[in-house]
């Protein structure tokens, strides 16, 4: 299944993809299999609250080739909906089932984002795990807005290294940019994969699986790190449920 084939349900007037999480891996790695420009979201409670805020990032999303439901949130949200019923599509999943498929076709990973350590400790987990996926290259860009010509370098970088697929791990919603970019830019599969290098690499913990099937893995990030996530996850709530039972109406210009 293309990317552009796949159904979508509204969810705050973001078209999410209704798709299973296997065949979303597939789709992935036949998009970069074939060297599609694509940039492809997970979104979860918070992305939705921050794009029913932000207009700019709601259209950024909205205009994106693909938008998988990371969160459980959304899945329910999507039942409200007569004939909806999404799947779950867990970015760290769908980044280790690209991972472990990509191997068949010999797919090439770019990891952008994060710490120096935390990628190599990535890229090292990684490589145990699957053998013969192949890492391209890795950058930890600095924490701040990049000049034009740290931009041009880094593509560069990222050119020379031939990747098919850059898995971009910079925050939201500052990798939802970075991966439309490279998409557009350099004409590669970019994916906004959220936490995934840091549970993969060890540096911060998954939630239990219990937890995740219940939909209450926001819980244990929240009660991880409280201080810098009581913000995202108490009021982005309250907005995530408010933008689902209500959607902003879109603003027309005079």
């Amino acid at each position: 299944m293309s990317l552009q084939n796949i159904t979508t349900t509204a969810i705050a007037g973001l078209p999410v993809c209704a798709i299973a999480p296997e065949a979303a891996s597939t789709a992935v790695c036949e998009a970069a299999a074939k060297h599609e420009a694509a940039d492809i979201h997970l979104a979860n409670a918070f992305v939705v609250s921050l794009a029913h805020q932000d207009e700019r990032y709601h259209d950024l999303l909205a205009q994106s080739a693909a938008i998988f439901p990371d969160g459980k949130p959304l899945t329910w949200a999507s039942r409200i909906k007569r004939g909806s019923n999404l799947s779950q599509v867990r970015g760290p999943s769908l980044f280790e089932n690209v991972i472990s498929e990509g191997r068949a076709t010999g797919l090439r990973h770019f990891f952008l984002g994060n710490t120096p350590e935390t990628l190599a400790l990535l890229t090292a987990e990684l490589e145990h795990r699957y053998p013969g996926m192949i890492v391209a290259g890795v950058h930890s860009p600095p924490f701040r807005a990049l000049s034009e010509t740290e931009l041009a370098a880094q593509d560069e970088l990222i050119r020379q290294t031939r990747p098919d697929i850059v898995w971009v791990g910079l925050g939201t919603p500052k990798q939802d940019a970075e991966a439309r970019r490279v998409a557009e830019e350099l004409g590669l599969v970019a994916i906004a994969i959220g936490a995934a290098f840091d549970f993969i690499a060890g540096t911060k913990k998954e939630a239990p699986e219990i937890l995740s099937k219940l939909g209450l893995e926001w819980v244990f990030r929240f009660a991880s790190e409280p201080r810098r996530l009581w913000r995202r996850y108490l009021i982005g709530n309250l907005v995530f449920s408010w933008a689902v039972l209500k959607p902003r109406a879109k603003r027309v210009a005079a």
